[in-house]
């Protein structure tokens, strides 16, 4: 069996500068900026968290704010297809990772598992 867990909360920033939005969470939540622009689009930024936390990004987005989870896992189209048996569904898949949606309404990320320090 693979497995799977929490990798990251995701703060979607509906907001035209997200350099502003970073600098705003990382000021209220007291963790240093990691990464201002992690994949060099102007879309993805990380605060600090520690060792045995969840990463914490932020996120430009078009729709309305919200914050979102992703998890992560060793074997993507296993954890989807997990996921869809237990009446989530696939929404988009986006650079690396599937968008789904649960039966709640709730959107998600299923991602790559990632070494971590």
């Amino acid at each position: 069996m693979h497995k799977s867990r929490i990798s990251a909360f995701v703060l979607d920033c509906q907001v035209d500068d997200l350099a502003a939005a970073t600098a705003f969470w990382s000021q209220a939540l007291g963790r240093p900026v990691v990464s201002a622009d992690q994949d060099g689009d102007g879309r993805y930024a990380e605060l600090q968290t520690g060792v045995d936390e969840p990463h914490l990004l932020l996120q430009r987005v078009e729709h309305e704010p919200r914050i979102h989870l992703d998890i992560e896992t060793e074997d993507l189209d296993a954890e989807v297809a997990r996921l869809e048996a237990l009446g989530a569904r696939r929404v988009a898949f986006v650079k690396r990772w599937w968008v789904m949606q649960a039966p709640t309404g709730h959107r998600f990320c299923v991602v790559r598992a990632k070494p971590r320090a």
